[in-house]
């Protein structure tokens, strides 16, 4: 599967495409609303930046407790249970006179959610797609993800605007009800494991995912896409006026990314590119030391933002050293990690800009993940020399009777 025609002839990828697509735009007008809604009530620009991402918070809940439903629900039912669920959440963030403690536990349970959606959705692309075709596959899906985010942060500017943030929220619930009917044309499928789920099969798989070297591919993953993203979270109170094109440039740079690292990077490249990918999107954020123009704040988030296709590079690592039937958890384990960690980058970035500038706190936040990534290089270097170490050896069957002793990823077959 090497083209873009090919991935659009399995017939189950156009809609799980346009139902991904469709939760990113909602997720993006909601969260630009949302976070403009709660700055101008409190002025604070912790509390802005935690409206907007302070729902990973609740991924560090469902990493350990909520995972193992990622291969145990039926893909279809739960793609649509959770966009009916963001809806209706997003309806009642928009009631007015609502506390501000209302929104963040309504926030919270979002990240609850969201949790296992996201290992439900990915886990559900390594079954329709085969195994060559992931990589591609998830860089389309990241690529409407730059593109509706894109769209979205215009969108939802404008919608601020002319509608007021409550009335974009309206806006973003019916864009997340929009894609619980785009699931409809998902197949029912059984679920990819068996046994019911619960919190100790979600510590016994997590802990043979995290066995291992491979730990060092789940840190890279998390810790310098989190901090980069505290970055982001203080586009509102560093730029009030012009947030909407910080964010929408940023979006631009990481479809940039995507596209370039998912269909023109040669295989023999991407394991070289990781590291230097990463260090892109970190070191730019740095000239925000020196209280830049805004032109050459703007360019500097794009560049940057093309960086973040090193999550690409990694994931296809992950899923080469992760056994099919554990192929959910696995990318909800990194997906509840990584917007876990944007979580708490957000609350860093906000905490330090409390104390000094906006500007000043991006720059602190880009030398944070500089930091982690060359300290991260030795330890994915030496599961690179070692793969059966990095895999954590032979994984052992877990109660339920699901066989997870191959370390090769199982190919899923096309539809």
């Amino acid at each position: 599967m090497r083209t873009y025609g090919d991935l659009f002839r399995a017939k189950e990828f156009t809609p799980l495409f346009a139902t991904s697509a469709l939760q990113v735009a909602a997720s993006t007008v909601s969260g630009l609303a949302l976070g403009t809604l709660v700055y101008t009530a409190t002025r604070s620009p912790l509390l802005s930046a935690l409206s907007m991402f302070g729902a990973s918070f609740a991924q560090l809940i469902g990493a350990v407790a909520l995972l193992s439903a990622a291969d145990r629900l039926p893909p279809r039912a739960a793609t649509t249970v959770t966009a009916l669920a963001f809806g209706l959440s997003t309806v009642v963030l928009a009631l007015p006179g609502l506390p501000i403690g209302a929104v963040f536990a309504i926030v919270l349970g979002q990240g609850l959610v969201a949790s296992v959606g996201g290992g439900v959705r990915y886990g559900l692309l390594s079954e329709i797609l085969p195994a060559e075709g992931y990589l591609l596959g998830r860089s389309v899906l990241n690529m409407s993800s730059g593109t509706m985010q894109i769209i979205g942060f215009g969108a939802g500017g404008v919608l601020v605007t002319v509608l007021s943030p409550r009335g974009t929220l309206l806006a973003g619930a019916a864009l997340h009800l929009a894609a619980a009917v785009a699931g409809a044309g998902l197949r029912p499928r059984p679920p990819r494991a068996s046994g019911r789920p619960s919190v100790a099969e979600t510590w016994r798989t997590n802990a043979r995912l995290w066995a291992g070297e491979r730990r060092h591919v789940f840190l890279a993953l998390w810790v310098p896409n989190g901090l980069i993203v505290g970055c982001e979270s203080l586009f509102v109170p560093y730029a009030p006026d012009r947030a909407g094109l910080f964010f929408a440039l940023a979006a631009f740079g990481m479809l940039i990314g995507d596209t370039l690292t998912g269909r023109f990077v040669p295989s023999r490249w991407r394991r070289r590119l990781g590291a230097p990918m990463r260090l892109l999107l970190a070191v730019p954020y740095l000239v925000f030391a020196l209280d830049p123009a805004r032109p050459l704040a703007l360019a500097a988030v794009t560049i940057a933002s093309i960086g973040y296709a090193a999550t690409l590079l990694l994931q296809e690592r992950l899923m080469t050293l992760t056994p099919a039937a554990m192929h959910g958890q696995a990318l909800g384990l990194h997906s509840s990690g990584m917007l876990a960690m944007q979580g708490v980058g957000a609350a860093l970035a906000g905490t330090v800009a409390q104390h000094t500038a906006p500007a000043t706190a991006m720059a602190v936040m880009a030398a944070a993940s500089v930091a982690v990534t060359l300290a991260l290089a030795p330890g994915l270097r030496r599961a690179d020399r070692n793969p059966d170490a990095a895999s954590g050896g032979t994984v052992p069957p877990s109660d339920d009777g699901v066989e997870a002793g191959r370390t090769r990823v199982r190919g899923a077959r096309t539809p």
